[in-house]
């Protein structure tokens, strides 16, 4: 089966919070009936980057078993990791960026590698903010977490 999954962090332009991450699963079953599935949460004092990394790893972490999978995000960080092959020469380079800059978000880049594991995984960057649907949905997501802390979902998917 194929999923699709729709993340987006906000650091609501202060990286010392408050802020939050939004993640939209979207999946067709074995009826051809398709199915959304929405989670966010809130956080304080971390980064946008660590933000969109958690979406994408909340995301994957709520697959029971092994999909295709399409990341849609706005973050160009996230998605050029993999689309430009970045985390392949961190990960070769014993996670360091030239000679002693050392990488930063180590853990969650571990969760997300870890996360991917059993999946057919493909990364989508989509511009955001530029009234792209897939971005806007995201984004009320992860205002609504920063917000509140809401959980909107329970996100297992058993794809």
């Amino acid at each position: 089966m194929n999923v699709t999954i729709y993340s987006d962090g906000s650091a609501r332009g202060n990286p010392d919070g408050p802020g939050g991450f939004g993640t939209v699963i979207e999946y067709v079953d074995g009826k051809g009936t398709l199915h959304t599935r929405e989670y966010s949460a809130g956080f304080k004092k971390t980064t946008n980057n660590r933000m969109e990394l958690l979406g994408v790893i909340t995301g994957l972490e709520a697959l029971t078993k092994p999909c295709g999978v399409e990341i849609v995000s706005d973050s160009k960080y996230v998605t050029d990791a993999f689309n430009k092959h970045w985390i392949d020469g961190w990960a070769k380079a014993n996670w360091r960026r030239g000679k002693s800059n050392e990488v930063k978000n180590i853990d969650l880049w571990l969760r997300l590698l870890k996360a991917m594991e059993p999946h057919q995984v493909r990364f989508t960057w989509v511009k955001g903010h530029a009234g792209h649907p897939q971005n806007e949905r995201c984004d009320v997501l992860a205002t609504t977490a920063a917000d509140g802390s809401d959980l909107l979902d329970d996100v297992m998917v058993e794809c």
